[in-house]
């Protein structure tokens, strides 16, 4: 048996293998080196200049992190500042003037015009015009939209109008509040949605003469009694755009900002806030004109949703082929009696 030793040229094929690696790790200390060399030099000429290093966090590429997720191993998203700047700019400054403008115009509309009245006196006797059911209904709606509005605002306005009036330490508390009380009140919203949808859609499908409420603008310039159902063109259009539309979009970019755990990455949870500020906005303004003809613009409409009745003279002026079917029996009071007993002398209550 022979025994082979390994000789000089074995030795140089091993070691010519093992270059590559040495090679490669002495490069990178090299890259590092020179790199660390050249920070050196830059805080040497430059004091404080952590450009290199601010721009590769900013270039958004995705480095090692312990905590798994999307987006988890970038520290900063450039498109931030960009949002930012949309948030803290044109939406603030022009929907906080959009709520201004639209406060004053109702109020000028108010003093010019004033209430829009009975053009015959009351009869005394009134007609259920909403059950206790759909009076629930609409209320929950409403005050949850209250609350949802209400606190939007601060936290849209607050800093550039509240925080310099009360203080930084106040302030951070009603936000914090109005934070707690949008996000656990929106749900409540939305399902509100959903039941008053339903609860109403029958009377507010279109009907032919709503188009001639809306030529003659409902009668609110001229003065005019304009024959309406249940529901005029004016509340349809509030029922199916403001109520259905920009409820639909509110609640579902609300939905994508309440349940961020679902893993949303930042850049659709910054279209998101876009979407919704922009939507809110919009609801609130139109939301304004429904509040004024419901309460101070227009006499006997709050009444009827507080106390589900009003006088016959309002049902026959303010939604005629409605009163003439339930005085006709064609259709059922809101609370199903029948039709015989819609005019009852108003009770002591309700007066």
């Amino acid at each position: 048996m022979r025994t082979t030793v390994a000789g000089p040229r074995h030795f140089l094929l091993g070691l010519m293998l093992l270059l590559p690696a040495f090679g490669g790790a002495a490069s990178a200390q090299g890259q590092e080196s020179r790199a660390q060399d050249t920070q050196a030099q830059r805080q040497q000429v430059q004091p404080g200049n952590n450009a290199p290093v601010w721009r590769e966090v900013r270039s958004g590429k995705e480095e090692y992190t312990s905590v798994k997720g999307r987006e988890t191993g970038v520290l900063i998203q450039t498109q931030g500042e960009t949002w930012r700047k949309l948030r803290n700019g044109p939406i603030t400054f022009y929907g906080g003037w959009l709520v201004v403008l639209a406060l004053i115009t109702i109020g000028v509309f108010y003093k010019g015009r004033g209430p829009i009245g009975l053009h015959s006196p009351p009869t005394g006797k009134m007609i259920e015009r909403f059950s206790s059911f759909e009076r629930i209904t609409h209320w929950t709606m409403a005050i949850s939209f209250c609350i949802l509005a209400v606190t939007g605002l601060v936290m849209l306005f607050g800093k550039h109008v509240l925080m310099p009036l009360i203080g930084h330490t106040l302030f951070s508390w009603l936000a914090e509040l109005g934070k707690f009380l949008h996000n656990f009140t929106g749900p409540v919203f939305m399902f509100s949605i959903v039941v008053f949808a339903v609860t109403f859609m029958r009377d507010n499908l279109p009907r032919a003469c709503d188009f001639i409420w809306l030529i003659k603008a409902g009668g609110v310039i001229s003065g005019e009694v304009v024959p309406a159902g249940r529901f005029n063109a004016g509340e349809k259009i509030w029922f199916w755009g403001g109520v259905i539309g920009l409820g639909i979009v509110s609640s579902a970019s609300g939905l994508v900002l309440d349940f961020h755990n679902f893993d949303q990455t930042r850049s659709v949870m910054m279209v998101a806030i876009v979407v919704h500020v922009i939507a809110a906005l919009w609801f609130i303004v139109w939301a304004f004109t429904h509040i004024y003809l419901g309460t101070v613009g227009t006499t006997g409409a709050y009444e009827g949703m507080r106390n589900g009745y009003v006088d016959e003279t309002w049902a026959r002026e303010h939604a005629q082929y409605w009163y003439e079917d339930i005085k006709a029996g064609r259709r059922a009071l809101p609370s199903g009696a029948p039709a015989a007993s819609a005019a009852t002398t108003a009770p002591q209550a309700q007066h």
